[in-house]
């Protein structure tokens, strides 16, 4: 069964059905947002049943929409906290992949300005790779971005997205190896991203992680995961009552290939290795439970079919 990201949008009115509706299909939610009378469901629904559910809800005026950043986490590298480097781009661009499900961080780095001695540290690098994918926002100068970008993207084992004042074209042309996705014209900025030709280029940011995203999402069917990441946060969320007090807006953060859990590493580590999913198969079966370099977290990463032998 193939899951794929869709949002919902109704009014407040039986939108109970609506999740009913949902996990009967065999689906997943994500996140629910209520706004003021109107209920927002981040969601995985099986691909088959996705016209099914449109039309079911039409009768309440309820909207099913392709949402292909729901269930990915992304990380907005900025160069510094400085106001000189962490202009209004690098928030417009973290709140606007929001708007379209994605859960996005901002890292800072600490050592991000400078030709001569920008660098990545060792745990700045680590929590990007918890991500599935990092947007660098770089500055306006060819010269400048040709001679970080080698410093910066160095033990990055994510796919890139490059921002950067250039053209796309030259973007390309400077960077040596290519990352995986350029979006040009987008330098420091004092101002919010409000002209129409900026939310342009705020949509075209978003075509090019979508892209990116695509692409992952082709190799990681090549050979799939073990289990879905959504259902294992339905799992936890079920056997591990602590989650249900985090106060975080998403206490569980579904990845492309791992779920983050908002509890602290040390007591709930073991609980959540032996939790049994299905026929005797437990967590610490199809995945590795690590510390996350994000604060005290844990992170799954899921095991491919090929390492497991397992698909549950």
């Amino acid at each position: 069964m193939i899951l794929v990201p869709v949002t919902y949008r109704g009014g407040i009115y039986r939108h109970g059905e609506v999740m009913d509706l949902i996990e009967d299909i065999g689906g997943y939610i994500v996140q629910k947002h209520i706004i003021a009378q109107e209920v927002v469901l981040q969601c995985f629904v099986p691909q088959a049943d996705v016209e099914f559910l449109r039309n079911t809800v039409k009768p309440i005026s309820g909207e099913v929409t392709d949402s292909p950043l729901v269930g990915t986490e992304i990380a907005i590298v900025s160069m510094s906290l400085e106001i000189h480097h962490l202009p209004h781009p690098s928030c417009d661009i973290a709140e606007y992949v929001r708007r379209l499900g994605a859960k996005s961080n901002m890292v800072s780095l600490a050592r991000g300005p400078g030709k001569r001695i920008s660098q990545l540290n060792d745990e700045e690098r680590d929590v990007i790779n918890e991500h599935d994918i990092a947007v660098y926002l770089l500055g306006n100068f060819e010269k400048c971005i040709q001679q970080k970008l080698p410093n910066l993207r160095r033990g990055i084992e994510v796919p890139i997205v490059l921002c950067g004042g250039p053209d796309k074209e030259n973007l390309q042309r400077i960077t040596d190896p290519p990352v995986d996705g350029y979006v040009g014209n987008v330098g420091r900025f004092m101002h919010r991203t409000k002209e129409s030709e900026e939310l342009t280029k705020l949509d075209e940011i978003i075509s090019e992680v979508t892209r990116v995203l695509d692409a992952r999402r082709v190799a990681i069917a090549k050979d799939p995961l073990s289990v879905s990441p959504a259902r294992l946060m339905d799992l936890i969320r079920e056997k591990v009552p602590a989650i249900l007090d985090v106060t975080s807006p998403t206490p569980l953060t579904v990845q492309m290939q791992g779920l983050r859990v908002k509890l602290p590493y040390d007591p709930y580590a073991t609980e959540i290795r032996k939790i049994e999913i299905e026929d005797g198969v437990t967590i610490e079966d199809i995945a590795r439970v690590n510390p996350s370099r994000m604060r005290d977290y844990i992170l799954l990463q899921i095991l491919p079919f090929s390492e497991t032998n397992v698909v549950v």
